[in-house]
């Protein structure tokens, strides 16, 4: 019999019942954990996880990925995400030659109070 993956422990494995799905379930009596001898793959391939990957950088929306895959598209959120943070920074330039700005103005505090429209 495999170990125990918990506390890798050969001896006192013992069989505890069966998954929904039929599978026999196994427990180490040393450690107390449950485990299956061949678990069974779970979550998506991850050539259909590349291939939303390449279609939302494509330009494709979640949703329309989603529903061309059969898939949630939460799910196609979390690939795209777990990807992008995967990758490197983009580098930073050493010197910065010019910078242009327009007319831009941002007001950033609080309005004055008292204003004279309300004072009617």
């Amino acid at each position: 019999m495999k170990p125990c993956p918990n506390c890798q422990m050969e001896t006192r494995q013992v069989k505890a019942g069966k998954t929904g799905a039929g599978s026999q379930r196994y427990k180490c009596q040393h450690c107390g954990s449950r485990y299956l001898l061949k678990p069974k793959a779970r979550g998506y391939p991850e050539a259909l996880r590349l291939q939303a990957i390449r279609l939302y950088v494509d330009g494709m929306n979640y949703r329309r990925i989603a529903r061309h895959l059969k898939v949630h598209h939460t799910s196609v959120i979390n690939w795209t995400k777990a990807f992008a943070a995967q990758l490197p920074d983009a580098p930073l330039p050493e010197e910065i030659r010019t910078i242009e700005l327009d007319e831009l103005f941002t007001f950033i505090g609080t309005k004055k109070s008292g204003s004279t429209s309300s004072q009617r």
